[in-house]
């Protein structure tokens, strides 16, 4: 099978695929060839550049690669079910987006440094991040969650866009530090190399513009990873740009990839050639991992106001999970008990998530007024004054249902 598709030919979605082959002929552009290696069916290709790469992958691998996704869905449905009870604030769905991260984050190396949004729970799964931590966050009871010195993970970043910036300056100090280190071979660690993640919307930022100036300009160990899912909120990609997102690389000077963001062979295969081109020196990459986001884009969100669902059911077809299943059972690799177990972990992951978000604590949030300055300001002692006299207007009320519930009881 072709392994170089173009989009048009790959998409399901007609429409979105017209509009671009359309956009793409008014600007004199060449079709985007997208990387794919196991295709829906669950058939493995060939590529001329990335077969290479994912020749090298165990079976233990590409069963781990499975159990990866198949934990990282489940774990999304129970944070989603634990916001809807009221346990979380808000909560960021991330399936159907599965093969882009797990496949990415396991190209990456321990030494590599990670910069996500707000949605890369699946590359802090493969960060070695507690899961739970994730939760603080959107529980509202904590600015982070976990330290970013344990595992290379930074933060995640609520300002569009913002850590592409945090990024490239991260890599060119890495850059700085090795050339350092150079002149002492004996006691130098492994190169590393850093991963922006971020999505089409944010594409349209002026930070991801003035990212890539500054990575090419002084070619910065990073790898711009930009899931493309289609939909920033209810703004369709093709209202967003006019050519395919990783042609825009050329502008700068850099390889851009387009890959089929929904088969993990080929995500981890481009992803880990993008890692190792930025490490020897190369300069920067930009990764379109060409996916979907099949849920909400927040649980405040509707996608039925402003998409079809024929769409939806379209690229419900293109499923992560599905085609490495198929490939696995053709091949041998796995089988109904190994299935059964991956399910088995999934549920065991969802139960200590769900004990430990009932089980965090609400913070006093006096201590969000201590930590807007380091030194006492008068304008925030003013106003945690006031709240002090507005919280004490609830106390009756407060001791009133404490011993109504008693009585009740």
């Amino acid at each position: 099978m072709g392994t170089h598709l173009p989009s048009t030919e790959f998409d399901g979605t007609a429409v979105d695929d017209q509009r671009e082959a359309d956009a793409e002929a008014v600007m004199g552009e060449p079709p985007a060839q997208m990387v794919q290696l196991l295709g829906p069916d669950g058939k493995l290709g060939t590529d001329p550049v990335f077969s290479e790469y994912a020749d090298k992958l165990t079976p233990e691998q590409l069963r781990g690669l499975y159990a990866d996704m198949a934990a990282i869905r489940r774990f999304d449905v129970e944070a989603t079910a634990l916001q809807r009870q009221g346990q979380l604030a808000l909560w960021v769905p991330l399936t159907g987006q599965e093969a882009a991260q797990i496949g990415s984050g396991r190209a990456s190396q321990p030494q590599d440094y990670i910069f996500p949004t707000y949605r890369e729970h699946g590359v802090a799964l493969t960060r070695n991040v507690d899961l739970a931590e994730l939760l603080r966050q959107f529980r509202g009871v904590s600015n982070g969650g976990w330290n970013p010195k344990d595992t290379n993970f930074h933060l995640y970043t609520l300002v569009l866009a913002a850590q592409t910036l945090h990024a490239v300056g991260y890599a060119m100090g890495i850059q700085r530090d090795q050339k350092l280190a150079a002149s002492d071979p004996a006691g130098r660690e492994p190169d590393a190399a850093v991963i922006a993640y971020f999505g089409d919307g944010a594409s349209s930022e002026g930070d991801v513009h003035e990212s890539m100036v500054f990575a090419s300009s002084y070619k910065a160990p990073v790898v711009f990873f930009c899931q493309n899912n289609h939909w920033a909120i209810s703004v369709p990609t093709n209202v967003q740009t006019r050519v395919p997102l990783s042609n825009r690389a050329k502008g700068y000077g850099f390889p851009g990839i387009r890959v089929d963001g929904n088969d993990v062979i080929a995500v981890h295969a481009v992803t880990e050639w993008a890692l190792e081109h930025a490490r020897q020196g190369k300069g920067p990459v930009l990764i379109e991992a060409f996916t979907y986001r099949v849920g909400a884009h927040t649980t405040a969100d509707d996608p039925t106001k402003y998409r079809h669902s024929d769409e939806e059911d379209a690229w419900r077809a293109k499923d992560p999970l599905a085609r490495l299943e198929k490939y696995l059972r053709a091949e041998g690799l796995a089988d109904d008990a190994y299935f059964a177990k991956v399910k088995a972990d999934g549920d065991e992951l969802a139960a200590y998530v769900r004990r430990t978000a009932h089980d965090l604590e609400n913070p006093d949030i006096r201590t969000a007024f201590a930590n807007v300055y380091a030194e006492a300001h008068p304008l925030v002692a003013e106003e945690l004054a006031w709240f002090e006299e507005y919280s004490a207007g609830f106390a009756g009320e407060e001791e009133s249902a404490g011993q109504a519930a008693k009585a009740g009881h």
